[in-house]
């Protein structure tokens, strides 16, 4: 059983994924209205795994008998000055999910709440990913340094992303594959 403050904290953190995947879903709009369809493209995918990570908060949630409280959704900004911004705004945006993970697992090992802990440490791995990921993008746009050939290259990698089979089962409903 989850205690009180645990069950408030994942209702919390399931709130602060969705409202990722709300602000993704802006960026990848602001992207695609800029003229940049693969960067367009893989925010949207983004978008789409953050849902992922809160349904796997939800449904945490409801296996450990907790209640399920969703919360308000502020509205994210909708506009950037480059696809540069945009990027850097996702990146410090991981970098604030990863506090939030890193105080779950904080609460978790104080609470001596082995089962979230466990839970906890796939996001801990998930966090080092996404940082990683939206850094890359970040460094390449910075190579770039704003010239048309390096932004279209940029743009056309962004394009060729593809969701996790992890990730695209869970949307999809589709079974995992077999091992």
């Amino acid at each position: 059983m989850l205690s009180k403050k645990m069950t408030g904290t994942l209702n919390a953190q399931v709130a602060a994924e969705l409202y990722s995947s709300y602000l993704y879903m802006s960026m990848s709009a602001w992207l695609q209205n800029e003229g940049h369809p693969g960067a367009a493209k893989w925010m949207g995918l983004q978008a789409r795994e953050e849902v992922f990570h809160a349904g796997k908060f939800y449904n945490y949630l409801l296996d450990r008998g907790g209640a399920v409280r969703l919360g308000a959704i502020e509205a994210p900004p909708a506009k950037w000055k480059s696809p540069l911004e945009v990027f850097e705004a996702a990146y410090a945006h991981e970098q604030k999910v990863t506090a939030l993970i890193g105080n779950l697992m904080t609460l978790a090992k104080s609470e001596g709440d082995h089962a979230s802990e466990i839970f906890l440490q796939w996001f801990v791995s998930e966090q080092v990913e996404e940082e990683a990921g939206t850094l890359e993008v970040v460094q390449k746009y910075k190579l770039a340094a704003g010239q048309g050939p390096g932004l279209f290259i940029i743009d056309q990698e962004l394009g060729a992303r593809t969701l996790s089979a992890e990730v695209k089962n869970a949307l999809t409903g589709a079974p995992p594959a077999a091992d």
